[in-house]
């Protein structure tokens, strides 16, 4: 299972945390584990890391709905660098994502100045989101699966290295800000001079400006190309849950981070098993001779076949259990059971000597239905089985 710590604990709130709440946790541990403050320190320096994977997922919405569901099982079963998070980002990535949340104040407080980490200007345009669906069987829900798929998507442009320009030459300090990627504006107002910064609308931040674009992506970065990803799939995943694998996207224009993979999954129908959250569900069908005097049948499971005795005077509707054999539970050790549901088979037509023995049967009051009163009624059953 995950060794990761819990997003909460992490930021140190509760599940019912605003998003506001969420945003001044994360500023409050991140200013505390810098690595501009704790120099050196790996310790800090993953912490600050482990908040950024945080707060990555609780301040999305639809993120935070899928741990608080499956736990980190919810994003490649929560491995660092192949679910969502700060475990796959390096500082850039961080500064470039999360920077906003320090206001204006920014870590220029403690930078000296520019608002903007030295050496971690946040470069170009992130990279947009990817969502591909996977088909999965049975099994491969249930004992976790490796898929390798081609995805066409934006890659790094290999004629610049994603820098957009012609060469080294071609790209030169930004005029409009002298290349802090900011801009300051002073106003008058009846309360004294307001100072705001924003972003440098000539180089969108970057610092820089190219003179000479790259003549393979028109000075982008990136290119329209193909990439092949391996998506490890945790055991016990359900119909509709989504999975996701950070810097797997798009890439970002001139150097922007990656964009996610978004991994839906899709349930392939099963020729024979029904499923039931955890549990599997069969209808096995014997004939009267066999429900009469018993027998031993196979019956399919998840992972191949398995013999069970049908008792004489089996009842039809009776539903045996076979214990451990459906689907793990994503987040835990829980595992389901697979269900057989007895049905005796009736047939529809009959010979004329069928006809004459069977007339013959139902005129013994050995035949005659005697249900015993403590038979549990079907809804009692259904009730047993699944509550």
């Amino acid at each position: 299972m995950s060794t990761k710590r819990d997003y909460y604990e992490v930021l140190g709130v509760n599940k019912n945390a605003s998003q506001e709440e969420i945003k001044k946790a994360y500023r409050k541990v991140a200013m505390q584990y810098h690595p501009d403050r704790n120099p050196g320190d790996k310790s800090a320096e993953d912490k600050f890391k482990e908040a950024a994977e945080a707060y990555e997922i609780l301040n999305d919405s639809d993120k935070k709905a899928q741990y608080d569901r499956f736990g980190h099982n919810a994003f490649g079963q929560g491995r660092s660098g192949n679910g969502f998070g700060g475990g796959g980002m390096n500082m850039d990535d961080i500064f470039s994502q999360f920077g906003d949340v320090f206001g204006d104040e920014g870590f220029g407080s403690f930078f000296g100045g520019g608002g903007r980490r030295s050496g971690g200007r946040a470069q170009g345009t992130r990279g947009s989101n990817l969502r591909v669906k996977i088909k999965l069987n049975f099994e491969e829900m249930a004992k976790g699966a490796s898929k390798t798929i081609k995805i066409k998507k934006y890659v790094k442009c290999t004629t610049c290295q994603g820098s957009g320009a012609k060469d080294k030459n071609s790209v030169q300090t930004c005029g409009t800000c002298g290349g802090s990627g900011q801009v300051k504006r002073v106003q008058n107002t009846f309360l004294g001079q307001m100072q705001t910064v924003t972003t440098c609308p000539t180089c969108n931040g970057d610092g820089t400006t190219i003179t000479v674009k790259c003549t393979s992506c028109k000075g982008e970065g990136r290119v329209y190309g193909e990439e092949t990803v391996t998506i490890d799939i945790p055991a016990g995943v359900q119909e509709g849950m989504q999975l996701s694998l950070s810097g797997k996207g798009n890439v970002g224009e001139r150097g922007g981070s990656t964009g996610d993979l978004i991994v839906l999954i899709e349930e392939e129908p099963h020729a024979q098993l029904q499923r039931d959250g955890l549990n599997v569900g069969f209808d096995l069908y014997i004939s009267f001779p066999d429900a009469v005097f018993g027998t031993q049948v196979e019956v399919p499971t998840i992972d191949g076949r398995a013999k069970i005795k049908i008792p004489p005077g089996t009842q039809s509707g009776k539903i045996f259990r076979l214990k451990g054999k459906g689907f793990p539970n994503v987040n835990s050790y829980e595992k389901g059971d697979q269900l057989i549901h007895v049905n005796i088979w009736t047939p529809q037509s009959v010979s004329e000597e069928e006809k004459t023995m069977l007339e013959k049967m139902g005129q013994s009051k050995n035949f005659e239905p005697k249900p015993e009163k403590n038979e549990k009624s079907f809804f009692d059953k259904v009730r047993e089985m699944f509550g």
